[in-house]
């Protein structure tokens, strides 16, 4: 039950950076929504990860954490926001892929 409040957590931080994205994007009531909306899923993220921390190794929990946040966000940033899908991009998200299931596999 614990892996799955930090995939959520990890999801939340996903959200969290998709919400700066369009935040940065609009103007107005628009962007205030869109912090509004980063503020509720930072919230949510950081209390699913303390829940999860409680029964998890801190070292792993916050690496797999930060790791969903970082390659989600890399994907998001490629489908949503056009960055560029570079070799060496995908490459490195790649072996940040592997590490994270090997935290998970070697993992109490």
């Amino acid at each position: 039950m614990n892996w799955i409040l930090l995939v959520i957590a990890g999801l939340f931080e996903v959200a969290f950076a998709f919400c700066l994205g369009k935040a940065k994007e609009a103007s107005g009531v628009a962007m205030w929504s869109w912090y509004a909306g980063f503020l509720a899923c930072l919230t949510v993220s950081m209390v699913l990860l303390v829940k999860a921390t409680k029964e998890l190794p801190i070292g792993t929990a916050y690496a797999v954490w930060t790791g969903i946040g970082a390659v989600g966000s890399v994907l998001v940033g490629i489908l949503v926001f056009k960055e560029p899908a570079t070799f060496w991009r995908v490459f490195f998200i790649s072996t940040l892929i592997i590490s994270i299931v090997g935290l998970k596999v070697v993992a109490e």
